[in-house]
Order: C-alpha cells, then sequence, then structure tokens
C-alpha cells in the first residue's frame, strides 16, 4: 500500500502544533544566547521554517522533535556569532568621536573629553578577558546578570560581584590619573 502525502491543512495543523509546543522553550534557549530579543526572534523563525523544511519531522517522535528543535535553535545561535564576527567592526574610538563631538563645543573640551576615553579604554583592555566580558555583556549588549550568568557558566551573584568589583577598580584606576 502506498502511504499517501499529507495535504496542506495537514502540514498547517503540524507547524502550528510544533510551533505551540515548542516555542517558548526554544526562544528562551535563543534569548540566552544571543544578544538582543530580535535576534531571538528571527531565529527562532529561522528555527521553525527549516524545521517544517524538512519532510521527515512530522514522523519523528516528540522528544525527538524536541532535541532535533533544540540542535538546531544551537547551529543558528553558532551561525549568528560566527556571521557577527566577520561583520566589519567600527573601532571604538570612530563611535565616540562621533557620539560625543559637538560642533559647538571648544577644541580645548573635545580633546580633554577623548583623552579621557583613550585612558579608559587603555585601562579596560587591561582587565582580565573574564571582565572585559562581563563588562562587554552589560553595557555594550545591554543584558542583565542572569543572562550573563547563563552565557558565561556563572551564577548571577557571581557575575553581579564581579561586574561591581570590576567597576570600582575601574573608578580608582581613573581617578588616580
Amino acid at each position: 500500500m502506498k502511504q499517501s502525502l499529507p495535504t496542506s491543512a495537514e502540514n498547517d495543523a503540524f507547524a502550528a502544533e510544533l510551533y505551540q509546543c515548542y516555542a517558548q522553550e526554544i526562544f528562551t534557549y535563543l534569548r540566552m544566547h544571543t544578544p538582543t530579543r530580535e535576534d531571538a526572534e528571527d531565529l527562532l523563525i529561522d528555527v521553525f521554517l527549516a524545521a517544517l523544511e524538512q519532510q521527515n519531522v512530522q514522523d519523528v517522535p516528540a522528544e525527538k522533535q524536541r532535541a532535533y528543535l533544540r540542535r538546531m535553535a544551537q547551529n543558528k545561535t553558532i551561525d549568528l556569532h560566527r556571521r557577527r564576527r566577520r561583520q566589519q567592526v567600527l573601532p571604538i574610538e570612530q563611535v565616540v568621536d562621533a557620539l560625543y563631538f559637538d560642533e559647538d563645543q571648544e577644541p580645548e573640551q573635545y580633546a580633554m573629553r577623548t583623552e579621557r576615553h583613550a585612558l579608559l579604554r587603555s585601562h579596560v583592555q587591561q582587565l582580565p578577558e573574564l571582565q572585559r566580558q562581563v563588562l562587554y555583556l552589560r553595557f555594550v549588549n545591554g543584558l542583565r546578570s542572569a543572562e550573563i550568568a547563563h552565557i558565561l557558566d556563572k551564577r548571577a551573584g557571581t557575575v553581579r560581584m564581579l561586574l561591581s568589583r570590576t567597576l570600582n577598580t575601574l573608578r580608582s584606576i581613573y581617578e588616580k590619573h
């Protein structure tokens, strides 16, 4: 006997059920591993579209569907980070100069501000890698301590303490100069 292909209505029902069952779990995973909510939402759509393009996904048991979707989410996250690394990155000096340049500002004030930013950047570069990562995730990506903790595989309290100590260290170094 020949098995008939699923109808469009059956495919739509399966897609809706698959999304209903796993979307929140996959989104939570993606949100913890991507810099922004928008990135997580985009990847969520990519994961489910790719899953639905697979012919045999309907025949897979529910637990294997979950594992399949999680693996696909991991792969999409890795791809996102690879793409971001390849994107052209502007030097921080260019960004800071553009943000803080005021045509009405006196050249002396501008020079002093630029010097302070350069000094701060040099102090940040002297920090250990973990402290720089925490600063980057917190202030560049805008992540909360719990999200940073998950990414770095640390406890949230440890991340808060590390962030506090790092900021205090930078403050004291900056005030000495």
